[in-house]
């Protein structure tokens, strides 16, 4: 079967798990995949080393054929210049990229964000490419409450317009998958019917993450050493909320051990360090963003692996990517997020859950976690890699996929 990949990121930019990973493993099992994305520049906003923005470029990743197209770099809280990115990108993959990149048996369209879909409608309409269409993020309440926007007329324009562009994206799709019950129960309050949706939990880059030996030199190079060390690695942007975790890491500072360590750059990276200073906060550090294969060793040395985000309702549908990441890890979790990445974390056994934006709550928990025994903590990981495994690794994942992809196919031919 043929299958055209459709994202705005892939390889080599972080996060993007449904990209390499997914297509690599369904090429061993006899996919021919090809990628339709942009030119790597996500999160920095601005075109990787080794890359030079133009009409377009082939290029081979382990095997699998990758079609990139220009995109208009950012990754700001300017909402102008974060519309001209996915602008540009649906833009050039609805002509370039539609053009260059072949016929298909399905088209899989990775979301967010949705302005992706319409590449996905123009290779349905000349082409003939059903979409099974992937939803990782709850829009327009993503981008509504990020903060880009502040007038709220323009608000509630800006959501009632691309609320009904996502509902009629969901009318084109032949299969809707979602990463978590939440996001199905969403769909459907949405008049989305629930046998259209599929949901297949997320997994990771299971060639990157996993347990790993320690590297006491690169501990004493990071200032590791002889802390306690909770490390939150990913975006410092608006709804993750890391506020809360700078105020929570002043309420422990009497403990000397505890380290909170923020890894990572994003739209708030210049404020929060500004808080940080605001409060004389000591036992904060930062570091600046990681390569993506270097984050396992550093992972191996984290005590706890922190996950936060801002409560919003919409956000407790959804499980960040650093939670398999950390089960993966094997590593004990710190979740402050409310529901569907809570439950994953309980039933797993593997960490701690508070809630989000309660710096004492936050606060509590720390101490609480670095209070427990070596033994206690490692335990809690060896639960968490062993969930992993069996509910949401790509093995598991995959089966789901393939079960979706062969439906839609299926249908195709019989029509």
């Amino acid at each position: 079967m043929r299958i055209i990949f459709l994202t705005i990121t892939f390889y080599p930019e972080p996060n993007a798990i449904h990209g390499l990973p997914l297509a690599r493993h369904l090429a061993k099992r006899g996919y021919d995949v090809k990628v339709l994305t942009s030119f790597p520049q996500y999160p920095i906003g601005k075109c990787y080393p080794g890359y030079r923005m133009r009409p377009w470029q082939w290029e081979t990743v382990e095997g699998i054929q990758v079609l990139r197209v220009p995109i208009y770099p950012s990754h700001d809280t300017n909402p102008f210049r974060r519309i001209l990115t996915y602008v540009s990108f649906a833009f050039a993959a609805s002509t370039i990229g539609a053009a260059l990149i072949g016929p298909a048996d399905l088209v899989y369209l990775y979301e967010p964000p949705p302005t992706n879909g319409l590449a996905s409608l123009v290779l349905k309409v000349f082409r003939g490419t059903p979409i099974v269409h992937d939803i990782a993020d709850m829009w327009p309440e993503t981008v509504v409450e990020s903060g880009m926007v502040r007038s709220e007329l323009a608000k509630s324009a800006m959501g009632t317009a691309i609320g009904a562009w996502c509902r009629y994206l969901y009318r084109q799709a032949s299969a809707i998958t979602v990463l978590s019950p939440g996001f199905k129960e969403l769909l459907i309050n949405r008049g989305v019917p629930a046998d259209k949706v599929r949901v297949i939990f997320n997994w990771t880059d299971e060639a990157i993450f996993r347990p790993s030996e320690s590297d006491q030199a690169l501990a004493r190079t990071l200032c590791f050493e002889g802390r306690f060390n909770i490390v939150y690695a990913g975006n410092l942007g608006v709804m993750q909320g890391i506020e809360t975790v700078i105020r929570a890491a002043a309420l422990t500072s009497e403990n000397e051990k505890i380290q909170v360590v923020l890894i990572g750059t994003g739209a708030k990276e210049a404020e929060l360090r500004q808080l940080a200073s605001d409060l004389g906060v000591r036992n904060v550090l930062f570091l600046s963003r990681r390569n993506y294969g270097d984050m396992p060793k550093v992972n191996a040395l984290a005590d706890v692996l922190l996950i936060h985000l801002r409560d919003y309702p919409f956000l407790r549908a959804t499980i960040p990517g650093k939670t398999q990441v950390a089960l993966a890890s094997g590593r004990p979790i710190l979740m402050a997020v409310k529901g569907d990445a809570s439950e994953v974390v309980r039933q797993a056994g593997a960490g701690l859950i508070c809630d989000p934006e309660d710096p004492p709550g936050l606060a509590n928990a720390m101490l609480t976690m670095s209070s427990m025994a070596k033994t206690e903590l490692e335990e809690m990981g060896s639960r968490g890699r062993e969930y992993y495994v069996k509910n949401l690794s790509l093995d598991v994942a995959f089966k789901a996929f393939d079960e979706v992809f062969q439906m839609v196919g299926r249908r195709k031919e019989s029509t």
